[in-house]
């Protein structure tokens, strides 16, 4: 694994699997990295299958770190009662199974480029930006859609984290177009009512 996303994520999986460490723990060793280690730790389990409930607590403070970055901080806080928060270590062994086959698929696509890009702090509000509007579209209750904004947070992480600015130009195009999806699915459900008297008919 070479990229520092995933030898970063990977270390910590596995420390997490043998003690309980705290979000709080993870952000104090990660200092400004740790606004995408932790964002990426709080939203992995939606690409795979998980228990219900977790999407409100973990969307909430990935929600929270990213309005920070909107902000421009580059030291993390989150309050004492989310920064508590232990992961339970069948979380952390589950997805230490199912790194493996994401890692193969990010290490085709990431690697540091454009360096101006990916440095700015202007890109860097950006990226919170869009982190925080697709987390949004993650808290939704709609049934089915959580790996679909999942998709955009990763991709806006990892190419934070490693410093790609080319794939962080593609992210903002995949958000975009997340955008649109949900857009037409709101614009279905809304028309929805007026179309289905003409349908039984």
């Amino acid at each position: 694994m070479h990229l520092r996303f995933s030898q970063d994520i990977k270390s910590l999986l596995q420390r997490l699997a043998e003690q309980p460490l705290t979000l709080g723990d993870i952000l104090a060793e990660t200092s400004e990295r740790g606004f995408c280690l932790v964002i990426t730790l709080l939203i992995l389990p939606f690409l795979f299958p998980m228990p219900p409930g977790l999407t409100g607590p973990f969307g909430g403070a990935c929600l929270l770190l990213s309005v920070q970055m909107v902000l421009g901080r580059r030291s993390p806080w989150l309050p004492k009662r989310i920064a508590n928060y232990k992961f339970p270590r069948p979380f952390a062994q589950l997805l230490l199974q199912n790194l493996g086959r994401l890692t193969k698929v990010l290490q085709k696509i990431a690697r540091p480029r454009l360096a101006k890009i990916a440095h700015s702090p202007v890109i860097w509000r950006i990226n919170g930006l869009c982190i925080s509007f697709l987390t949004v579209l993650l808290i939704l209750p709609i049934p089915f859609t959580n790996p679909i904004p999942t998709v955009g947070i990763l991709l806006l992480t990892v190419a934070t984290i490693e410093s790609d600015g080319l794939l962080i130009c593609i992210s903002y195009g995949i958000t975009i177009l997340i955008t649109l999806f949900f857009g037409f699915m709101g614009y279905a459900v809304w028309l929805a009512p007026s179309l289905l008297p003409s349908i039984f008919k």
